[in-house]
């Protein structure tokens, strides 16, 4: 899942799902390599995915080219998200990376 704004030449990347009895086989890589070709006028690519996802971060820092430009946390809420609260009234946390692509 994609949101492109055309005009302000960004477009984040919302999901990616490969699954995981084809994972390790290019497939990932392949398909975000025909998403830039697709969308040649995007110039900046942002998504985000949990800290503790290895895996994604791996693929998206070594395999798609991407950078960590943001750590999500406790002390550094993400802008973008609702505050949620567990039964007893504390807010839950969500741990991310903001990861961003710039394309010359």
């Amino acid at each position: 899942m994609l949101k492109i704004d055309k005009q302000a030449k960004f477009g984040e990347l919302e999901l990616l799902f490969i699954s995981p009895n084809f994972h390790s086989k290019g497939i990932g890589k392949k398909a975000w390599q025909e998403i830039e070709k697709m969308h040649p006028e995007i110039k900046i690519w942002q998504t985000c995915t949990p800290y503790f996802e290895k895996r994604n971060i791996h693929f998206y820092l070594h395999s798609c080219g991407f950078k960590i430009i943001e750590f999500y946390n406790k002390f550094n809420k993400d802008p973008n998200f609702k505050a949620e609260f567990d039964e007893n009234g504390n807010e839950i946390c969500h741990e991310m990376f903001l990861f961003e692509k710039i394309i010359l």
